[in-house]
């Protein structure tokens, strides 16, 4: 469709959760006249059911309102086992909980990156049983201590009214203040989040499979060209939306979930797929959890091809299972990063190059910022 507040946790987590009533509406995809739209999950395997509970943090808002009508009720119903949905994830809570031995969560949507962030500091999530684990799951997917359950994508967003003709399809036109003009925004790091240096490196030329490992002087260079147009370094999926909605800017990146609510509102704006960044959300099952066995359970029923359509028909991020697009209508395909023609368009966020090298990169990020 996610989020932080250190230096552990990545910026858009919390947003999902902190949706106001008035935007979470166009986020969901409900039924029209009462019919039945999404598919059913029927029958599922023995050795996914059980007794007892599972505790799940996520974000709580629009994110568990879609969880719980895409996988949340049907696994209750199928397996045995009662999901007790909890709000607020993150990394802090999930290293103060195993730290002190009062493992209150078996499950947690965190990130990849947070969950290895966390793992090279201590032991602190349970491996996952990939024999249980659908087939179709990819598996750039797949990684020992976290299974990704959800795509997202970091793109650029305009308003269609700014310009005449063309239009911005990609990082060179985002840095070209002559062709396409107006003020900019991007991600900053004052939230705890990782700057957008795979944007200045393509902006500069960079193809996107040459990427990693990033070259941080030459993004800082390229940075340096468009630095004097970019008006604010968000870090809050509501803010870029605001500022496009206010006429503030002509261009920012933006979370593409958060387009959905401007959209729905009205607002002339678009997303340029192109060269934008592929990222997920993923299962945790931290250390010592009463619960691992039922979590686990639940996070291979959840990445399942059907339940994983409902989550993409709930909320317009993607699915991690191949065998979901025949169950997701055409129109809907068509704002899903997961999408076979939108995925092609997108680069592969690499969270393990940005684990090995945060320390060094984002003190240099904020030195050249404040310079």
């Amino acid at each position: 469709m996610s989020k932080q507040r250190s230096s552990n946790r990545f910026g858009r987590r919390t947003a999902l959760g902190l949706l106001t009533t008035g935007l979470a509406a166009p986020f969901i995809l409900r039924p029209a006249g009462g019919q039945p739209a999404w598919p059913e999950q029927t029958t599922i395997p023995d050795i996914l059911k059980g007794s007892g509970e599972v505790r799940i943090a996520g974000y709580g808002g629009t994110m568990q309102e879609a969880q719980m009508k895409g996988y949340y009720e049907s696994f209750e119903k199928l397996s045995g086992i009662k999901v007790r949905p909890l709000p607020d994830a993150n990394p802090p809570k999930v290293k103060a909980m195993v730290d002190t031995g009062n493992v209150e969560w078996d499950l947690a949507q965190l990130s990849r990156g947070s969950i290895m962030n966390l793992m090279k500091a201590g032991d602190y999530f349970e491996k996952i049983d990939y024999s249980i684990i659908d087939d179709g799951v990819g598996k750039e997917y797949r990684f020992e201590y976290g299974l990704e359950m959800l795509v997202w994508a970091q793109v650029l967003a305009y308003r269609t009214d700014a310009f005449k003709g063309a239009v911005p399809v990609g990082w060179a036109d985002f840095w070209d203040t002559k062709k396409f003009p107006g003020d900019r925004a991007m991600f900053g790091t004052s939230g705890g989040g990782w700057p957008e240096m795979e944007f200045a490196l393509m902006a500069a030329g960079v193809p996107p499979d040459k990427l990693y490992p990033l070259d941080v002087d030459k993004a800082l260079a390229s940075y340096t060209k468009i630095k004097k147009d970019v008006v604010k370094w968000w870090d809050t999926g509501a803010l870029p939306i605001q500022l496009l909605t206010d006429r503030e800017v002509t261009m920012t990146t933006v979370w593409n979930g958060r387009m959905a609510a401007l959209q729905a509102a009205g607002v002339p704006g678009a997303i340029s797929w192109s060269q934008g960044l592929a990222k997920r959300d993923a299962w945790g099952i931290p250390k010592g959890a009463k619960n691992k066995v039922n979590a686990m359970k639940f996070v291979a029923f959840s990445t399942m091809a059907i339940p994983q359509a409902r989550i993409a028909l709930g909320i317009p991020y993607g699915s991690v299972n191949s065998g979901s697009d025949k169950y997701i209508p055409p129109e809907r395909q068509s704002v899903l990063p997961s999408s076979p023609e939108i995925k092609k368009q997108l680069v592969n966020y690499n969270y393990d190059w940005w684990i090995d090298n945060r320390e060094v990169v984002i003190p240099k990020f904020n030195k050249w910022l404040l310079s």
